[in-house]
């Protein structure tokens, strides 16, 4: 008993940063794939394209129907030339085929729109995973920054901590003046803000990351060792016009708009059907056969149906399928332009972070030695706090600058990522 409450105990002063749910850019892409409801969504369209194109198959298979009833005689009646005593039971039993022969190419043209669904869907899948990812990472990455911001604002507070105490040392020492202690004192109150607004975007971001990933709670982002390398971009212009998931997606819906189309112009041909129906009724029940006395039909007909006229309706709808059509044409032709501005600005992006990213370093060097050499200046009297104040800001801004451009980096590659529609 008294290790279970100090068990419990241990519980309620653990901190909630020890509780949480760690995570890397791996395993947050993999359960965002499987909570988010455009994931969801997009596994749906799949099922139902593929349901599409079965009934479309269908349509060339003959449709089979059984039917059978039974009843009881309550007055003596004749059936079938014999007598039928009060009480007797009946049986009638059925079976028909139905096929249509020809129907003016619509089982035809509703398979090829079939088929461009399911090649749709099958691309929105594609897309829409990649999209989810694009999203996961801007979230993780974005949780992981403000982790880093965190540690630059801790750091930024031990700083101005540090200098607010050389400044009072010397006050006390007479070496400086008060103006240099309140200026200190500011600096100081400043950093503990940032701090505290570093902290509330962290909360935030890892807020943001559990509800992408489907957790009930805050996520704590784990960064990769390793910044992953500037990806190939050799042809992959050409790739992405071609094979982007968004590009497949908007020709295949074009198709299938196109062979509707041709649906609706089948309208203005004849439709041939044959059936054949085969029925017993009796005394006969249907497990024991239908054999005499019971009476049996087989019937084959067939049909030819031409509507010469409806009402417009037929010009009505082959008038709206044009229209979606077009539509779909230039929607697919615009969404190839747009993919193709899109990787071009986006690989911009991204060599240009990497730039960035060299440049950012170079700078907290030169900005981390440059404090170290204020701070000796003023404790020698060489300098004044303005300086030594300026100097500190100047390092703080560089250590953001660092944390910004990596993270930059890495939603550039995501988003090329997502444009081209493959991992990188």
């Amino acid at each position: 008993m008294r290790w279970l409450v100090a068990v419990l105990l241990v519980l309620a002063v653990t901190p909630a940063e020890a509780q949480q749910i760690a995570v890397t850019v791996t395993e947050a892409v993999r359960r965002s794939l499987q909570v988010q409801p455009a994931m969801v969504q997009a596994r749906g369209d799949e099922s139902n394209a593929d349901m599409q194109r079965l009934a479309a198959i269908g349509a060339f298979i003959p449709t089979v129907g059984v039917t059978s009833t039974a009843f009881r005689q309550s007055k003596p009646s004749i059936v079938n030339g014999l007598p039928a005593q009060q009480g007797t039971y009946q049986y009638s039993t059925g079976l028909a085929l139905n096929l249509d022969i020809f129907d003016g190419l619509r089982r035809v043209q509703r398979f090829r729109n079939a088929a461009a669904t399911v090649a749709a869907a099958d691309a929105g899948y594609v897309n829409q995973r990649f999209q989810v990812t694009l999203q996961t990472k801007q979230a993780f990455y974005t949780a992981l920054a403000n982790d880093e911001l965190v540690r630059v604002a801790d750091a930024q507070v031990k700083r101005a901590k540090q200098e607010l105490q050389i400044s009072i040392d010397k006050l006390h020492a007479g070496s400086a003046t008060r103006s240099d202690s309140l200026r200190s004192t500011v600096d100081y109150g400043n950093a503990r803000i940032a701090l505290l607004q570093a902290q509330a975007n962290l909360a935030t971001a890892q807020a943001n990351l559990g509800r992408q990933i489907g957790v009930d709670g805050p996520v704590r982002a784990i960064a990769d060792s390793v910044l992953p390398g500037l990806p190939d971009t050799t042809g992959l212009r050409a790739a992405a016009v071609a094979n982007s998931p968004q590009v497949t997606q908007a020709q295949a819906q074009a198709r299938a708009a196109a062979a509707t189309v041709w649906d609706q112009r089948s309208q203005y041909l004849p439709t041939l059907s044959v059936s054949y129906n085969t029925s017993s009724q009796g005394f006969n029940e249907p497990w024991q056969g239908f054999d005499l006395p019971n009476r049996n039909l087989n019937s084959l007909r067939f049909t030819l149906s031409w509507p010469l006229f409806n009402g417009f309706v037929r010009e009505q709808q082959q008038t709206s399928a044009a229209v979606q059509r077009d539509v779909a044409a230039a929607h697919a032709e615009d969404t190839r332009r747009l993919v193709n501005a899109q990787l071009t600005q986006q690989v911009a992006v991204l060599e240009t972070a990497v730039e960035q990213i060299s440049i950012a370093q170079d700078n907290l060097a030169a900005a981390t030695e440059d404090l170290r050499v204020q701070n000796e200046r003023y404790r020698v009297g060489a300098s004044t706090i303005l300086d030594l104040l300026t100097s500190q800001a100047a390092l703080t801004q560089a250590e953001v600058n660092v944390v910004q451009t990596r993270f930059n980096y890495l939603i550039a590659r995501a988003q090329v990522e997502a444009v081209v529609g493959r991992t990188l």
